[in-house]
């Protein structure tokens, strides 16, 4: 087991907010993999729901994950999100990994 740390985030979109959430994570990309101790930050978008969103974050440990949360691009992401979607966030710790 490492000590990698997967985090899963579920986001859809209020009525309206699609576009405006699509831009947000947009915005979240390449300051997000730019970080030491980032080994993976995707955006995904649901085929058939054009407001439903899955961020598809690795970071190399608990620390990577605190220092991401510290910056000023999440923290701008913070201050809009609960504005632009509601979420679910998973925070998962290896257990298997290839």
């Amino acid at each position: 087991m490492s000590n990698s740390v997967k985090i899963i985030a579920i986001l859809t979109a209020r009525p309206g907010k699609a576009e405006a959430l699509g831009t947000l994570l947009d915005s979240m990309v390449a300051p997000s993999r730019a970080e030491p101790g980032n080994l993976r930050w995707d955006v995904w978008q649901d085929q058939n729901d054009p407001g439903l969103f899955v961020l598809d974050e690795l970071y190399t440990d608990g620390e990577a994950v605190i220092a991401h949360r510290e910056t000023p691009h999440f923290r701008n992401y913070f201050s809009k999100i609960n504005d632009l979607a509601e979420r679910t966030a998973l925070v998962l710790g290896s257990v298997h990994v290839a």
